[in-house]
């Protein structure tokens, strides 16, 4: 059944695989961006389509449209842009959510809320599974996004059982991909850019914390599985659990590129997670998913897309 789906962030990383994917099912798809951290390029192959619409629009803001289906993927995820304004982070999270719930609510929606693995904060268990309440600092740079997103989930499940509104909530531990911004200051991109223009790869503490990368492709797939799963609102972690030190992400990829880049160190910063893995039994048990793609592979195809962005660059 063909269905009008609303994803607010639709013009972002991973906003614009999902608006791209809805498309090709054959839905009709309102891709909501205030392009804050978006950009229509990330939508290139689908702008045409008379199935698909683009509303510049910020969520914390009402907005009244006639949805069956709302994606909530609206709100920077890298520190550099929740931190560049974190008042307007927390914004995002809860009026965001607040808004987009009423919409749901007048429209009898199903609702999905892309939470994150930051709401753990610096995890004192390992791996961090559903049941994890998190150790999450309230004052500190991150706050605004970890506990905005907190927030976020709270409403959530409020407005289940107050309003009884269909809701999803999923946890995206760390993602990349295609389509990540060059200077996003996530790990992945700024390794990649470090190592094609062999400029020195910084590495912040000693790089023995952790992290585990999920490619963006097998994310979709898993959002797509939780959004059609009836009687599962969740919480579902939703990553990659092969886990890897930031040192040794950065020497794979200098080795994947060539590079001639060298490792250096800098200051920890503050609050940042010494560990960052899903356990992702109930994804597996319910869903039925589980990451397919070897980190290996998702690099190489990451960076191909970076290469290519950066040699675009060049010749304008």
């Amino acid at each position: 059944m063909k269905k009008r789906v609303l994803v607010t962030g639709g013009a972002g990383f991973i906003g614009s695989f999902i608006c791209e994917r809805l498309v090709e099912e054959g839905h009709y798809v309102i891709c909501c961006d205030n392009f804050y951290t978006g950009t229509k390029n990330n939508l290139v192959n689908i702008l045409d389509n008379k199935d698909f619409e683009i509303l510049r629009h910020d969520i914390t803001f009402p907005t009244y449209l006639e949805v069956d289906e709302i994606f909530n993927f609206a709100c920077p995820a890298s520190p550099v842009h929740y931190q560049n304004d974190p008042v307007q982070t927390v914004k995002t999270c809860v009026h965001g959510a607040i808004n987009m719930l009423g919409l749901a609510k007048r429209t009898g929606s199903r609702i999905m809320q892309a939470s994150t693995s930051e709401i753990y904060g610096d995890p004192e268990v390992h791996p961090q599974s559903e049941s994890y309440k998190g150790a999450v600092s309230i004052d500190g740079p991150r706050a605004c996004y970890d506990e905005g997103k907190r927030c976020a989930e709270t409403i959530f499940w409020d407005y289940q059982r107050q309003h009884n509104v269909d809701v999803k909530v999923i946890r995206i531990f760390n993602t990349y991909g295609p389509r990540m911004q060059k200077h996003d200051g996530r790990v992945v991109s700024n390794f990649i850019i470090q190592a094609l223009t062999n400029k020195n790869i910084t590495v912040y503490g000693d790089g023995s914390q952790t992290r585990s990368f999920c490619y963006v492709d097998d994310l979709v797939n898993g959002i797509f599985l939780m959004m059609k799963k009836e009687n599962l609102p969740g919480p579902v972690n939703l990553g990659n659990p092969s886990e890897i030190s930031i040192y040794n992400l950065a020497q794979e990829i200098i080795d994947l590129t060539g590079s001639k880049s060298k490792i250096i160190n800098k200051e920890l910063p503050v609050d940042d997670p010494k560990q960052r893995c899903p356990n992702i039994e109930i994804a597996n048990k319910e869903l039925g998913w589980q990451p397919s793609f070897d980190r290996e592979v998702g690099l190489k195809m990451t960076i191909e897309y970076f290469d290519e962005l950066l040699n675009k660059e060049k010749l304008k």
